[in-house]
């Protein structure tokens, strides 16, 4: 194939996506109700969530930052449903696990509004989770999303003891460990504390399987519109350690 077939192919491939994503954006936005792509735009009720993949980054570490220090801000509880009632701009997404010691919101110093969290055991990212992120990217315009794992995670804990003893656990909870299971297989390859290597590990799986999913979030990526990335939550400390950056 000649070079200039090759940039024609190319440029039509990079079309060819940004056309499929909005297309199953906008399908999303009619489907769910999403304002902005389903009827044109209309201004945000938290016109300060309005921002780009770095900088709201940078807000959310910055209310980490805060959460640390302990000096959170108070939040206007009152004004804040009142302003949401006719729809949502959330500045990030949040993929945490569902350990009651982890609460994201408190984390990253936010506000009703502020965060789309989805929890669950393990912080993996199964084909609802997706669905879900989709929806806050393509519909909602979140510009971040954040994969929060956290150390002593007992889902990849109990993750790895069923794995080393080859006993299945009970009840539904076998489907966690087989989420979590090709990231303690990966670990077990490292050196050093077999848990922290497979909480992170866990942690850089579900970056890339967000970023690589098609058509709506990898797009996203692509264009600039969306930075994925990862992070460690310290129980002790409460600080966030970003992991996944690139």
């Amino acid at each position: 194939m000649c070079d200039k077939c090759s940039e024609d192919l190319q440029r039509s491939t990079t079309r060819s996506r940004r056309s499929m994503m909005f297309l199953a954006a906008s399908a999303l936005g009619m489907a769910l109700g999403g304002p902005a792509l389903a009827k044109g735009p209309k201004a945000p009720p938290k016109p300060e969530n309005a921002l780009s993949p770095d900088a709201a980054l940078k807000r959310l570490m910055e209310g980490n930052a805060r959460y640390v220090s302990g000096v959170s801000r108070r939040h206007d509880f009152t004004h804040e449903r009142e302003a949401l009632v006719g729809g949502q701009n959330p500045y990030a997404a949040v993929l945490s696990c569902a350990d009651s010691r982890i609460a994201p919101e408190y984390a990253f110093d936010s506000g009703r509004g502020d965060l789309f969290v989805c929890r669950v055991a393990g912080n993996f990212a199964g084909d609802e989770t997706v669905a879900s992120m989709e929806y806050t990217v393509a519909v909602l315009g979140t510009p971040v999303i954040l994969v929060l794992g956290h150390d002593n995670c007992g889902a990849v804990d109990a993750t790895i003891k069923s794995l080393k003893d080859d006993k299945p656990l009970p009840g539904h909870i076998p489907t966690l460990v087989s989420a979590i299971a090709p990231a303690v297989k990966a670990a077990a390859q490292q050196s050093g504390n077999a848990l922290d290597n497979a909480i992170r590990q866990n942690v850089i799986d579900n970056v890339t399987k967000l970023k690589t999913a098609a058509p709506i979030l990898n797009a996203a990526v692509e264009q600039g519109k969306l930075k994925i990335v990862g992070g460690i939550y310290r129980l002790k400390t409460g600080t966030v350690d970003l992991i996944a950056l690139s």
